[in-house]
């Protein structure tokens, strides 16, 4: 994880402060703190996505990866939102969701993190072993009566 998003980064940050004060977290403000979610949101997203567990259609593109990865991050806000004491200001969810995306188009556009994601769940070799499932089984005669 420290490769897209090391410890001093703001996402990595919300993250902490998150998950160490999550009972009362929302409590020192009078409303949702936006860049906290936003941040947290970001950085559980690549987490989740680093994972591979729930991912049952690996991208294939930028466009698939980052759709993924906003699906996970509104997955995160919403839960922390409904999780809240405190409420949103007018305009507050666009903005968070908007805070979230930026952080997952600016991770990808470093270095090579987009091809690093693009390759980590590469479905080339779930490919080449349901190919060769398929060479095998037509290769029999189908039997009928």
């Amino acid at each position: 994880m420290d490769k897209f998003l090391a410890p001093h980064t703001p996402e990595a940050t919300a993250h902490t402060h998150l998950s160490e004060n999550w009972l009362n977290w929302d409590s020192d403000h009078p409303s949702v703190n936006e860049t906290l979610v936003a941040g947290c949101a970001s950085y559980r997203a690549f987490d989740r996505y680093l994972s591979g567990a729930d991912l049952f259609l690996h991208p294939r593109t930028r466009a698939e990866l980052e759709s993924i990865l906003k699906r996970y991050s509104y997955d995160v806000i919403h839960n922390t939102i409904a999780k809240s004491r405190s409420t949103l200001q007018p305009g507050g969810y666009s903005r968070v969701c908007l805070l979230a995306e930026k952080s997952i188009r600016d991770v990808l556009n470093t270095s090579d993190n987009l091809s690093f994601l693009l390759a980590l769940h590469s479905s080339n070799s779930i490919h080449t072993s349901c190919d060769a499932d398929d060479h095998a089984t037509s290769s029999r005669p189908i039997k009928t009566k």
